[in-house]
């Protein structure tokens, strides 16, 4: 009775403290990750820079105007000799220069390139978005992974407890059957060192819960020693295809993205080039003011004011033949850009075919791990009955009682080693969706 009230009491603080702790859902560490993670947040600042840089005015389409001021002194001693021979000489003589003004500068064609470039920046901007979407999948998916991993310690974690609880009760008959000269010495002790067996391994496991709850707490970028509970079970998706799989990757993997973006700006890049065998014309205009003064000269003061207009242009005749040297590398660039996203086209068509494989494969060890879980708890419940009544030995109890724990952590292990497969598989098609 006293023991049966321990458990009670145990199992009644054991429930308040689950109570009191926060109720982490899968749903809420993933909001969190995308609300907190500093990737994510870093990449997300990286995008908005990439999004303010597409701009005319960064692409050179708009003019550029601006305001000067010059205002030049100097106090010289200064000698001249006029025409006649006469000499004209003062000391410490002051003189001024002030122009000020406002001026515009307008490149009106540079054989496209200027166009060129601002779909260059729209390019980048799209990079930029991919280059998110990967980090967020990346933080997701260590998430979600880490979350069933905590779920499949949990429940290591349980049926240990359960083991040790059973070692326990199987001490204590021991120890009542040596009592009463039932039996031998060498029963106690062997049950003994099974139950501190047992517990060892309950502390470790315990260990790796708090470890691991240390880096989910990371990953969602807030207080590492923040406790929780998570009451979510290991449930796989069985519905998933390849071929849909592999046509969404085409079109969402952030990898295959990033190569078609690349090949569009190795495109637009040569066009960039091809640009400088145009002329380049430009427009200038401003209005300036000018005022001077000069003690020794023909003219002591001078103002002026006024429009100024003119038209520039210039066209490259020859460069040692670096035009060609650069337009022909520029067309190896996008054969490169070509190659680079066939490649990892085929790598990730690669990657999906081998874990759609293991996803098949896990799926029947699912199934098969669990009857052998249900058949073993079978031989746990009839062999420690008998152990009760005295018709089995300890050898054969602690044979039992260990098939059905590595039964039972064989069955948590392929249920994440499934649920790890289908994770693996929403990432590589880009559609990470619990």
């Amino acid at each position: 009775m006293k023991s049966k009230l321990i458990c009670i009491l145990s199992l009644i603080f054991s429930i308040a403290n689950i109570q009191a702790q926060e109720v982490l859902t899968l749903e809420s560490a993933i909001r969190i990750s995308l609300e907190n993670n500093y990737n994510i947040r870093i990449t997300r600042n990286q995008t908005e820079i990439d999004r303010n840089n597409v701009s005319l005015a960064n692409a050179g389409i708009l003019p550029v105007v601006g305001a000067d001021l010059v205002n030049n002194r100097s106090i010289q001693e200064t000698r001249q000799t006029q025409a006649d021979g006469s000499v004209r000489e003062v000391k410490d003589a002051r003189n001024s220069n002030l122009n000020y003004g406002i001026g515009l500068d307008w490149t009106i064609f540079d054989g496209f390139a200027m166009f060129a470039n601002y779909d260059r920046l729209k390019e980048l901007q799209k990079l930029g978005e991919t280059n998110m979407k990967a980090t967020i999948l990346n933080t997701v998916s260590d998430v979600v992974n880490n979350y069933y991993y905590l779920i499949r310690l949990q429940k290591e974690t349980d049926a240990t407890d359960t083991a040790v609880a059973i070692s326990r009760l199987r001490l204590n008959t021991a120890e009542n059957r040596y009592k009463i000269g039932k039996a031998a010495k060498l029963e106690v002790l062997n049950a003994t060192v099974d139950l501190n067996t047992d517990t060892t391994n309950l502390l470790r496991l315990r260990d790796m819960v708090r470890a691991r709850k240390i880096i989910l707490n990371e990953l969602l970028a807030r207080d590492v020693n923040t406790d929780f509970a998570i009451r979510d079970s290991i449930v796989t998706d069985p519905s998933l295809k390849f071929d849909q799989l592999l046509n969404l990757s085409s079109q969402q993997n952030p990898v295959i993205q990033t190569a078609f973006i690349n090949e569009r700006i190795a495109r637009l890049n040569l066009k960039q080039v091809k640009a400088t065998r145009y002329p380049t014309l430009g427009v200038n205009t401003g209005y300036n003011f000018t005022r001077s003064h000069s003690e020794l000269g023909f003219a002591r003061d001078a103002k002026g004011q006024g429009f100024t207009y003119g038209l520039t242009a210039s066209v490259n005749i020859f460069n040692g033949f670096l035009q060609k040297r650069n337009e022909k590398n520029a067309e190896i660039q996008i054969e490169n850009a070509q190659l680079d996203y066939n490649r990892l086209k085929q790598n990730i068509t690669a990657q999906l075919s081998s874990a759609y494989q293991t996803y098949l494969t896990n799926l029947q060890l699912v199934d098969l791990e669990r009857s052998n879980q249900n058949v073993a708890k079978q031989n746990m419940d009839i062999t420690l009955a008998k152990f009760r009544l005295g018709s089995v030995t300890p050898v054969e109890f602690r044979e039992a009682q260990r098939n059905y724990l590595e039964a039972s952590v064989r069955f948590t292990d392929s249920e994440y080693q499934a649920k790890q497969a289908e994770i693996a598989l929403k990432e590589l098609a880009g559609n990470l969706t619990f």
